[in-house]
């Protein structure tokens, strides 16, 4: 069983499902790239909730400050 899957406009994943034999799905096979993404999603996001307490700083203050340091 293949479905096309497109997550708000972002990228399609060509996912399989394997099913038991009442036909309900026990596990889905996803190509190696597409697994990669979402993990790599998926740490982002974790990055971001663990920092969400952290002070925010203005974007032209960041900007100033990166000029600062040569990295703009």
């Amino acid at each position: 069983m293949s479905e096309k899957v497109q997550l708000k406009g972002e990228r399609n994943f060509q996912e399989q499902y394997i099913v038991n034999e009442k036909g309900e799905k026990t596990a889905v096979v996803l190509p190696v790239g597409e697994y990669e993404e979402l993990l790599e999603d998926l740490h982002d996001l974790t990055i971001i909730a663990e920092r969400r307490d952290e002070p925010t700083i203005a974007f032209g203050e960041l900007k100033k400050r990166l000029n600062e340091d040569g990295l703009l």
